[in-house]
This record gives structure tokens, C-alpha cells and sequence, in this order.
């Protein structure tokens, strides 16, 4: 059976990946965009670049991150300039990581989405004299539904299961960045099979569900 730590784990990720799904699709939509619509010859650079944690260990990415957010790293010395402190084995490092792990999934179906739109849907809004913020609101963004949809699905769903990048990141300390996976690891390590077959079905089966929602709602496919 779960126990308090357990629980504290649950809703620790929950949070997180619910937390870092809703910051990268404010901060995807307008990448998602511009890659989708511009000519530049910075559009491939720039979509490798974004695209690198898809294809990077998580173990890669967690160190060059815990370098960076160190107290002799860029991102260390400035948080430490603003009087945040250092940002690993906190929540908020913990955000910040899962929500570059988790950028491609989110960046690519929204891509897809503002990519199968074309060009048509927004002539029409311009021959009416929409503003570009008024055919964005009302023209882009009900056709990319699908696109917006999948991305929160795959950006959750992928934030939940990340380990790498949350053990180098936020360690495991038990309820301030002791996620659900790391709980797990703990159970095992411990031989308390029992404790890790639930913890490890329930989030097999919240897997699932959102990938069936996903697929039967033809969410994956472009608009």
C-alpha cells in the first residue's frame, strides 16, 4: 500500500508536470509559431537546438544544467545576484529542468498544428481587416486545437515519468523534489516490491489513459 511519502510523491509530480506543462505552452505557442511561419535560414539551427533533449540522455542534459545553475554557472550567479539562491534540489530547479526535458513535445505538435493551417485562413481574416492579435485569437488558435491538446497531453504525460534529469536536478529529497519516479527507485532499491508495484502501475495506467485520449480523439494527427 502507498504510504504518506508516497502520496507527498504523487502530488509533487502532479504538480510539477501540471506546473511546467502550462509554462511551455505559454512559452511554446509563440516559438511554435514563428518556426512554423518564417523563412529565416536560423529555422533549422534553432529547431535542433530545441529539439536536442528529445534525442540527449537525460543524464546529459541534468549535468549540463546542474553546471549551469551551480554557483560558478551563468544561471547560478544570476539567481544568486537576484537573491533567489541556487536553483538545484529545489522545486523551482525542478521546473525549470523538466520544462526543457520536456520542450520538444510540446514545440513539435504545436508546430504541426500552426504548419497544417496554411496560408488561406489567414488571407481571409486580412481581406476582413483582422488585426494579427485578432486572427491569431480567433483564426489560429480554434484550428490548432488539436495541435494545443496533444501538446498538453505529451508534455504532462512525459514530465511525469522523467527520472535523469530529476535526479541530478532536485535529488530526492522527500517532499520537496522526491517525484513519483524517484519514489519508486527508493521501493526497489529497498526490495518493498509492493509499494513500487503500485506507485509503478498507477502511473502505467495514467500513461495509458492519456495516450488512448490522445489517439482517440485523433489529437496526434495535424489539423
Amino acid at each position: 500500500m502507498l504510504n504518506q511519502a508516497d502520496l507527498a510523491a504523487i502530488l509533487l509530480s502532479l504538480r510539477l508536470a501540471g506546473l511546467s506543462t502550462l509554462l511551455l505552452l505559454l512559452l511554446g505557442t509563440p516559438l511554435a509559431w514563428w518556426l512554423a511561419r518564417t523563412e529565416s535560414r536560423w529555422k533549422h539551427v534553432l529547431g535542433a537546438v530545441l529539439t536536442l533533449p528529445m534525442v540527449l540522455p537525460p543524464a546529459v542534459l541534468g549535468f549540463y544544467l546542474l553546471v549551469l545553475m551551480g554557483p560558478h554557472g551563468p544561471i547560478g550567479a544570476l539567481t544568486q545576484a537576484l537573491g533567489l539562491g541556487l536553483l538545484p534540489f529545489t522545486f523551482s530547479g525542478l521546473v525549470l529542468a523538466s520544462m526543457l526535458y520536456s520542450l520538444p513535445f510540446v514545440l513539435q505538435p504545436l508546430q504541426q498544428a500552426f504548419a497544417a493551417i496554411g496560408t488561406a485562413p489567414l488571407e481571409a481574416a486580412a481581406t476582413l481587416r483582422a488585426t494579427p492579435l485578432d486572427t491569431f485569437v480567433h483564426v489560429v488558435l480554434p484550428l490548432a486545437r488539436p495541435g494545443f491538446l496533444s501538446a498538453a497531453v505529451l508534455g504532462f504525460a512525459h514530465t511525469l515519468g522523467e527520472f535523469g534529469v530529476v535526479l541530478m536536478i532536485g535529488g530526492n529529497i522527500p517532499g520537496q523534489t522526491q517525484v513519483v519516479s524517484m519514489a519508486i527507485y527508493n521501493h526497489v532499491e529497498a526490495l518493498e516490491y509492493s509499494n513500487a508495484h503500485w506507485l509503478a502501475g498507477g502511473m502505467l495506467g495514467l500513461s495509458f489513459v492519456l495516450l488512448l485520449l490522445l489517439y482517440s480523439r485523433g489529437w496526434n494527427r495535424p489539423t
